[in-house]
This record gives structure tokens, C-alpha cells and sequence, in this order.
């Protein structure tokens, strides 16, 4: 999962949808726990009692006091200022220990991308293309990134990089060729689906599959009102987008 975005009320509805499926190992995070939402330190305890894996990603820097509060745009801004002063030491203190790569097996974890983990948006055949070329060039099979919000797949199909969009093909096959797997965001979804979007991986089948849960979204928007949040995250929720 990725893009959590401290929306706890999406999180518990993922891990719901999880009871209802064959047991998960383990939960890896890609990234952008915090940010935009209104419980932070409820989706890091969460995701601390699960003994979740994953990397950090550019909101949950600038959360920590990290520069990279000074790219975002003004609402993004104002949430991230909000969750500094929202988050308790102990949710501080898990998020600066976040890496910003991690390799498990066949998978690298990032958030933005392979070549640029904090960054890069992987939203082009271009971009895609040196990427899956870095991870060839470091036998790296697969990788695993967030950051856009839009559950994706890309890899080579026929010579050429081919987009696999989710929505359409839910369940990828995965074989040698490296790709690179989006889960979409489980806060904030931005595909035109406001359901929390996640995905499973099967190792042993060499599977993907994404889904997504439904959760509601005028509980999470009462609550960013409650504490102030900018308009404009609290209405595209509904949204997804």
C-alpha cells in the first residue's frame, strides 16, 4: 500500500478487505504515511503494531522538518505545518527512521521512483522506460513505488514500454521482466475512484492484484474540518481525484 496520507479510517478499511483474503505475510508501505490527513499518529501506531516494512516518502520528510516542505503547494503546505505540530515524538521518531530504499527479495520499495526515490513521478512511457532499465541494470527485478496516487504497471511488452492500467486489468502476471507496480493510494486516491486502492502480491503464484475498499469519506472529511485542514484535501476525498 502507499499514499496513506494519515487517513486511518482508509487504513482499517484495507486491512478489513485483508480479513476477507487469504492470510498476508506481511504489509509493506510505500511511502507518504503522513501528510494531507487528519490522524497521523493513529496510522503510524497502526502501522507500528502490524510490524509493516516500507520507505519514506516526501511528505513524511518534510513532517520530520525535512526541506522538502518548500516544493509543495500551498495546501499540501498548510497540512504538513498542521502534522508537524499535530505528531508525537514517538511518531516523529518512526518516520525519520524510514529508509528511502529498501530491497526484499525481488522488490525495491521506493516512493517516487527507482532513479529518484523521494521524487520522480513515474507517469510516462519516458520515465518509465529509464527506470525499468535501472532496475535491469542492477538485476533488481521488480519495483514498487507510489507517490502518483494512480494504480499503475509498466514494463516491456513487444520491444516497447506498455502501461497496464489496473482498472481494466487487475491481476498482472509477473515473470523476468522487470516492472514497475503502483498500488495507488489508500488516503487519497487521485484515479477517479475515491475507494482506498491497494494491492496484493502473491510471490509464490508471481501475481499481482489490485484492489480497492470503500471507507467513509464524510467521517475523514468532519474530522480534517475539526482540525482545520485546507478545503480544497477535505472535498476532492469524495472526489478521488
Amino acid at each position: 500500500m502507499s499514499d496513506i496520507h494519515a487517513n486511518l479510517v482508509a487504513l482499517e478499511a484495507v486491512l478489513e478487505a485483508l480479513e476477507s483474503s487469504p492470510p498476508v505475510d506481511e504489509i509493506w508501505h510505500l511511502g507518504d504515511v503522513v501528510g494531507y490527513g487528519p490522524d497521523p499518529n493513529g496510522v503510524v501506531a497502526r502501522l507500528a503494531s502490524l510490524g509493516a516494512h516500507g520507505v519514506r516518502g516526501n511528505h513524511d520528510a518534510a513532517a520530520c522538518g525535512g526541506p522538502e516542505i518548500e516544493w509543495f503547494n500551498p495546501e499540501a503546505r498548510q497540512a504538513i505545518e498542521w502534522t508537524r505540530q499535530a505528531i508525537s515524538e514517538t511518531t516523529r521518531s518512526w518516520l525519520a527512521a524510514l529508509p528511502q530504499r529498501s530491497i526484499t527479495g525481488d522488490f525495491t520499495l521506493v516512493h517516487g521512483s527507482p532513479l529518484d526515490p523521494t521524487w520522480e513521478y513515474v507517469t510516462s512511457a519516458p520515465v518509465a522506460a529509464a527506470n525499468l532499465a535501472a532496475l535491469a541494470s542492477r538485476n533488481d527485478r521488480h519495483g514498487l513505488h507510489g507517490h502518483t496516487h494512480v494504480p499503475a504497471a509498466w514494463r516491456v511488452e513487444g520491444g516497447r514500454v506498455a502501461f497496464t492500467d489496473p482498472r481494466h486489468h487487475p491481476i498482472l502476471a509477473l515473470d523476468d521482466r522487470p516492472a514497475l507496480l503502483n498500488p495507488g493510494s489508500v488516503g487519497q486516491p487521485r484515479d477517479g475512484d475515491p475507494r482506498a486502492a491497494f494491492a496484493i502480491l502473491d510471490t509464490g503464484a508471481a501475481t499481482i492484484e489490485w484492489r480497492r475498499a470503500g471507507y467513509d469519506i464524510p467521517a475523514v472529511q468532519a474530522a480534517m474540518a475539526a482540525a482545520g485542514l485546507p478545503h480544497w484535501l477535505i472535498t476532492r476525498l469524495a472526489a478521488g481525484h
